[in-house]
Formats: C-alpha cells, structure tokens, sequence
C-alpha cells in the first residue's frame, strides 16, 4: 500500500517522528486516525506530495523510540494512565487559573482569547468525566480481555474523544493557533507554551487509545 492511502492513525504508529510532522501541517492523527493520508491532507489544505516527501526524509527508527504495538494491554494501558491522565490532571487547573489571569489582565484587547478559560473549564469536566469511565469501565474490561464485550464502551469513548477534538478546535480559534501575539506578557505566553503542550499530549493520548488499544479490541 502506498503512503497516500495508508491511514494516518498507522503511519503514526509506525513511523517515528510522523507525529511532528503531522502536528507542524495540523493534520489530525488521533480522531481522524482512520483517514488515509490523502484523504487527511485534503482536508488539512495541504499538498499530498509535500507531506509524503516529510515522511520519507524521516531517519530510521531511534532505539529510545517505545513501540507501544508490542506492548500488552496491561502495558498500554498502565502507560495511558501514567503519561496522560495524571498528567492531564495537572495540567488543565494551571491552564484555566493562567486563562483566567490573561482575561482579567488584557480583556480589553482585540487579541485577548475571551472565553478561553471558560472553554478550559469545560475541557476539564468532560475529560474528568471521561477518564473516570475508561479508568472504572472500559479499562478493567480490557485487562481481563472481554474486547468484544467492550464494544459499546469503546463506540462511546470514541465519541467523546471526537468531541475533544472539536474542542482543540475551539482553542485552536480562540488562540490563533496558539500564536501569542505582539507585545504578550510573560503570563500570556507561559499559557501559549503550555496550551501546545497540553495538544500535543492530547493528540498523542487519544491516538494510542483510538489506533491501537481500541482497535485490538476488535
């Protein structure tokens, strides 16, 4: 299969360093993991060929890289935990309380992301909301290898990651694809660094769920 039809979800997979090539031309690897690439890079604006061309200039594999496809459930999953939901859980107060703090500070300004902490606060109950279930639900079912009995779990986790990504959508607007402009305090641009963290790692998140833990469940 060619490079243009294969599903962006699995290049991310499999080639290491795709995932930054991805983020730099904001084609979206997690929930729309199952578009080709062609198909994503349609969608994204951007021009097939100069995206194949990244992908292929990328060095082999770096032995540091973990590849999660060789990992158990149990591995995976542990990981999950470790890497994203206790790190989503300290990231998403300090990014509302710096939200708030830049909207009392420079809510006067034309580029000032008003609503932007709101936006966070929602993100952070439906994200709560979410990893609780994963964590008291759907995660133990997988541990103990009931995949096929996880299926309606998984059709909703799926839908609520999609729902976060209309969210990263949201932010995305409200920040100007989180360019903090001319003349940005320091406040201001700690929350921009931090907000391109908190995407990143996101993205990442529901990738390893979506394209590989879900999908082994069949």
């Amino acid at each position: 299969m060619s490079l243009f039809q294969q599903p962006v979800g699995r290049l991310a997979l499999t080639l290491p360093g795709a995932t930054r090539i991805f983020h730099e031309h904001h084609i979206d690897f997690c929930c729309g993991g199952r578009m080709s690439l062609e198909q994503a890079a349609t969608q994204a604006g951007v021009d097939i060929e100069t995206l194949v061309t990244a992908l292929q200039a990328l060095p082999a594999g770096n032995p540091s890289d973990h590849d999660w496809q060789e990992a158990s459930n149990d591995e995976l999953i542990d990981h999950i935990l470790e890497r994203y939901h206790a790190v989503h859980r300290q990231q998403l107060p300090e990014l509302i309380r710096m939200a708030r703090r830049v909207e009392q500070v420079h809510g006067e300004r034309d580029t000032c992301p008003n609503g932007l902490a709101d936006l966070f606060t929602t993100i952070h109950q439906e994200m709560e909301s979410h990893m609780q279930k994963e964590e008291q639900i759907l995660f133990p079912m997988l541990r103990k290898g009931m995949g096929a009995q996880a299926r309606g779990p998984i059709a909703v986790m799926r839908h609520e990651h999609d729902d976060h990504g209309e969210n990263l959508e949201q932010v995305m607007l409200l920040t100007n694809n989180i360019t903090p402009p001319k003349g940005a305090c320091t406040t201001w641009r700690a929350l921009y660094t931090a907000i391109s963290e908190f995407r990143e790692d996101l993205m990442q998140h529901i990738h390893l769920e979506n394209n590989l833990l879900f999908e082994r469940a069949g």
